[in-house]
């Protein structure tokens, strides 16, 4: 695409993740007013408060992996701790966030998209390791099992090839079109317990 047309995608991505998130925290702190006005907590209250803490991690999370990124924009290194703090809150999932200080938005998508790519090939849990030097990241994950399609993460390298993609795995096609659009080439080491992404 060239780099004078907006990118549609990004932009949808924007409006829709905009769009959710003041109905998704208006049921949160409906939530809190409950709460406070002396209501007995009960598995109820406690599954919609669990339940609307994450759609907002994932709300946030989908804003910067597939929301607009301009140039001069960035993310604070805060925010990207919380958001990932809240969407693996009681998972089996963790990730680890190496990167010091804040990062420009055009980095955190792209690392973004690489999370979520590494998070298909984790049901079963496992640790996700994200670290920068100067330009370069590196991004790993560890598991005692995994779950590799290689129809998929062949599509990271080629994506011409591999298997076809189902919405669930849209950033399989979004990650390489990002990594294209920032002149970035992807270096990925495959094995039955871990993966190492390098770009």
């Amino acid at each position: 695409m060239p780099a004078d047309r907006p990118d549609l995608i990004a932009l949808l991505g924007s409006r829709i993740c905009h769009d959710l998130i003041s109905p998704l925290s208006a049921i949160g702190n409906g939530v809190e007013l409950l709460m406070m006005s002396g209501a007995v907590p009960g598995p109820e209250i406690a599954l919609i408060s669990e339940s609307v803490t994450n759609a907002n991690a994932r709300i946030r999370f989908f804003r910067v992996a597939y929301g607009a990124a301009g140039p001069g924009q960035s993310v604070a290194r805060s925010e990207i701790r919380s958001i990932l703090d809240d969407m693996t809150r009681g998972g089996r999932l963790a990730i680890d966030w190496q990167v010091p200080g804040d990062v420009a938005r055009i980095e955190a998508k792209l690392a973004f998209l690489a999370l979520q790519c590494l998070e298909t090939a984790l049901p079963y849990g496992g640790r996700v390791k994200v670290a920068a030097d100067g330009e370069i990241w590196q991004i790993g994950a560890e598991a005692a099992k995994m779950k590799l399609d290689a129809g998929l993460w062949s599509r990271l390298t080629d994506p011409e090839t591999g298997a076809e993609i189902a919405p669930a795995h849209v950033q399989f096609l979004l990650f390489p079109a990002e990594l294209q659009r920032q002149g970035r080439k992807l270096a990925l080491k495959m094995a039955e317990t871990g993966i190492a992404m390098r770009y």
